[in-house]
């Protein structure tokens, strides 16, 4: 296991070849500035188109007090799980198993996992967040490493991401995970009957929601928050808590990934409401 503390382009491209070492072949790259509105977005920017841009990213975002952000996107049957806002505790724990650790803010860490394969279970990331006391809903991406964590409540003394440990190739299985005492027990299944046919674990067909959703107002162009919040309201109607909802529209929904957690999770809580409107009084999604 290495140990590093660096900054700059240099701990960023470190960081891109950790990734690299569990099998990520893309990035989205998303600037955000002081105040967390979005300025600028690159879907699915291949390794080595990432790392050549990756020191005029860090350099920039220094001068501008931007905040670079990355989602790795990962080949089947590759699972990476992302445990965020972490403590002390959780970290010493989730050392032997994690291929990367950060130090995202001062007492606040995350860690990633990698899984060969695709869990069977579809609560089982879920339960891996619950277990290690990470943040329930973690968006997949993540600051990069070298850079600044530019928050106005950090300011002036803006703290720098840095890898706090990385173990390159290393995978984890789900009972390595369950003999850490990582993954919380499944909890009792008090959600809505799925519709008949519908199997358990089955998500909704978002290009179905897309293609069925009204054009956007003067636009010869589907109205894509319509389509995330049906696509939101089928899934929790089908039995999807909202946090799975929201972390699952991140990875289906491209205005989504743009927009941030902020925008899935809201997007979810109000699909949930909904359902929860038109089955009324007796309704209970789990919320």
């Amino acid at each position: 296991m290495k140990e590093k503390h660096g900054r700059g382009a240099g701990a960023a491209l470190e960081m891109l070849e950790v990734f690299a070492s569990v099998g990520v072949e893309f990035f989205d790259i998303t600037h955000i500035n002081l105040e967390g509105e979005k300025r600028g977005f690159r879907p699915k920017q291949n390794l080595a188109a990432t790392r050549t841009s990756m020191p005029y990213l860090v350099d920039s975002a220094f001068r501008r007090q931007n905040n670079v952000i990355v989602r790795p996107h990962h080949p089947r049957p590759v699972f990476l799980i992302q445990l965020d806002d972490l403590k002390e505790e959780a970290i010493e724990r989730l050392q032997p198993v994690a291929f990367l650790i950060l130090n995202t803010s001062p007492g606040n860490h995350q860690a990633w996992l990698a899984l060969q394969d695709a869990p069977t279970d579809a609560d089982f990331p879920r339960r891996v967040r619950k277990g290690a006391g990470a943040d329930p809903t973690a968006s997949g991406a993540t600051r990069v490493a070298g850079t600044a964590n530019f928050k106005t409540k950090y300011s002036p003394a803006f703290p720098i991401v840095e890898i706090r440990t990385s173990q390159p190739g290393r995978f984890v299985t789900p009972g390595e995970l369950q003999a850490l005492g990582l993954v919380s027990a499944p909890e009792p299944f008090d959600r809505p009957i799925r519709p008949a046919g519908v199997r358990a674990g089955k998500w909704p067909s978002y290009r179905l929601c897309l293609e069925r959703a009204p054009h956007a107002h003067g636009q010869d162009r589907p109205d894509v928050s319509r389509a995330d919040f049906t696509w939101c309201m089928t899934a929790i109607d089908w039995g999807w808590s909202v946090e799975d909802a929201a972390a699952r529209l991140l990875e289906e929904s491209e205005k989504a990934r743009e927009n941030g957690e902020r925008y899935a999770l809201e997007t979810a809580r109000n699909a949930a409401a909904a359902v929860q409107r038109r089955q009324g009084p007796g309704g209970n999604p789990s919320l």
